[in-house]
Formats: structure tokens, sequence, C-alpha cells
């Protein structure tokens, strides 16, 4: 799980306007920081099943909202990709 710092950090580079949380961007951004972090964990811990389950649901739903944002903006898209090494 990724501390409440890091998250905050995340948010406050990726969002679109003050109040913002839950854009597609953000969201990628901050699955991307946990997808990090339980690799990290992953490498460590090899018979961690149940984390892996986990990083497995998250690349999914990274994946999805990537595909989702490409349909909504493209040129944001790609300039998310590159920011994040996608």
């Amino acid at each position: 799980m990724l501390d409440p710092k890091k998250k905050q950090k995340v948010i406050e580079k990726y969002r679109t306007h003050e109040s913002d949380t839950g854009s597609p961007q953000v969201q990628i951004a901050i699955l991307s920081a946990e997808i990090l972090d339980l690799t990290e964990h992953l490498k460590m811990h090899k018979k961690d099943f149940s984390s892996r389950r986990g990083l497995i649901k998250k690349v999914h739903e990274r994946h999805r909202l990537m595909k989702y944002f490409d349909r909504e903006d493209e040129k944001g898209a790609k300039k998310l990709r590159e920011d994040l090494g996608l």
C-alpha cells in the first residue's frame, strides 16, 4: 500500500485542478506507484501469492484506464505514458 505522503505527491503532480483526485491521469499515476511498490515487495517475498494477485489486478485496472484515457484524450495519454515510462 502506498503511504499517504507519497500518494499526495503523486496526486499533486498529475492533477488537472486544485481538488482533482479522481481524474484518469491521477488514478493511473497512483496505480503505477502502487505497482512499483508491489513489484519491489515481490522481489523480496517470492511466495507472497496474495500480493501477486493484487499486483495483477492493479496492472489490469491501469490497462483498462489507459484504454479509456486513450479514447478520451490521445495527446494527454501519450504525455502521461512518457512521464510514467509506460
